[in-house]
């Protein structure tokens, strides 16, 4: 009697497992997001002289279904940039956030919050160095595969 209760307890934990899909390929990797590269226009020479400025891009809005919450702050005392990811109705769609710092001797720094193992969660934070000055803070969002800028201020030393 023990044996057959045995043998139906065994049979019914191995139906739970097969059901359950842990019998799954133990080779499935996590791959990172890919990001589309910024892409240069080509400039045009002229025989005058003159400097060419950039015109930054206007700030996109999210679709509704994929708005998202961030904060971007200067902290005393060491003027760092702190960009604080507070998710929302499109958190899921979220594959990668960058942050632009351009100082003002024009040196340029990107990081990116995501690790390339996975996608941002809420309540990430990505720190910068930043200057005693005024720097300017250009935030791009990729959702669903498109690239919106989402946030582009000057950010002074508080």
């Amino acid at each position: 009697m023990k044996r057959i209760l045995f043998l139906f307890a065994t049979i019914i934990l191995m139906v739970c497992v097969l059901s359950a899909g842990c019998t799954s390929p133990t080779e499935a990797r996590i791959k990172p997001f890919d990001t589309p590269a910024p892409t240069t226009l080509p400039t045009t020479s002229s025989s005058s002289t003159s400097t060419v400025v950039s015109t930054p891009q206007s700030v996109e809005t999210l679709p509704y279904e994929q708005n998202v919450g961030i904060n971007v702050a200067k902290q005393r005392p060491d003027a760092s940039i702190h960009l604080t990811f507070y998710g929302g109705n499109g958190e899921d769609y979220v594959q990668n956030i960058m942050m632009r710092v351009t100082h003002p001797d024009g040196t340029i720094e990107e990081k990116y919050l995501n690790d390339g193992i996975r996608k941002p969660r809420p309540y990430d934070e990505l720190v910068m160095d930043g200057t005693h000055g005024v720097d300017h803070v250009a935030v791009f969002l990729t959702s669903l595969g498109k690239t919106y800028k989402i946030f582009d201020k000057p950010v002074a030393y508080p």
